[in-house]
């Protein structure tokens, strides 16, 4: 009896480690779609910048293409007094870079670039950044008639927040994981059981 018992564990050891094996590749495989969310690594004007003249487009830069298509994107720019100089239509898109067109600036100080972008996961990214306008410009901002007929998802863009698009969290994954590794476990020691109980 006593040797059947100290050999149940070397018994089950391969079982055991190929079950770690299976959840960890599982895991990986779940968690990563989870993780692949685009993320901007540069812009036109640059984050927290200051310029005198306003710029004729706002490009943003990925680290991943962005899936383009129509009612898919959209930016908006809104001044400190609530106007949008967002230019008529929607963004382009080409590989990692979205470009949309801005009406010619108007009032002096900061405004807010916000944008939804439909990530190369498939998952909706909503993020926002800041540039200031330092030397007013004559342009005057779209009439909200106008931003809601040539780009509806624009209007909804304005004060987006970075919530990371809406995704499934990732702790979902991680529980699942560990979930699936604690199954694996458990049929691994209950199959070394009956195996030593022959």
């Amino acid at each position: 009896m006593r040797r059947g018992f100290s050999a149940t564990p070397i018994r089950i050891l391969p079982r055991l480690l190929l079950s770690c094996l299976v959840a960890g590749g599982i895991m990986l495989g779940v968690a990563g779609p989870a993780l692949a969310h685009n993320v901007l690594v540069s812009s036109n004007p640059l984050a927290g910048s200051s310029v005198e003249t306003g710029p004729a487009t706002i490009t943003l830069t990925f680290d991943q293409p962005v899936n383009g298509g129509p009612g898919l994107n959209a930016v908006s720019v809104v001044s400190p007094d609530g106007g949008h100089w967002e230019g008529v239509g929607e963004p382009t898109v080409r590989d990692n870079v979205v470009t949309a067109q801005l009406r010619p600036l108007g009032p002096a100080g900061e405004y807010t670039v916000s944008y939804r972008i439909l990530s190369a996961d498939g998952h909706p990214v909503t993020e926002s950044l800041k540039f200031t306008l330092t030397k007013a410009g004559s342009g005057t901002p779209a009439p909200a008639s106008e931003i809601a007929a040539a780009n509806p998802a624009a209007t909804s863009t304005a004060g987006g927040t970075a919530d990371g698009g809406g995704g499934v969290p990732i702790w979902v994954w991680i529980l699942g994981a560990v979930v699936l590794l604690g199954g694996g476990v458990f049929l691994a020691l209950r199959g070394g059981v009956k195996e030593d109980s022959r």
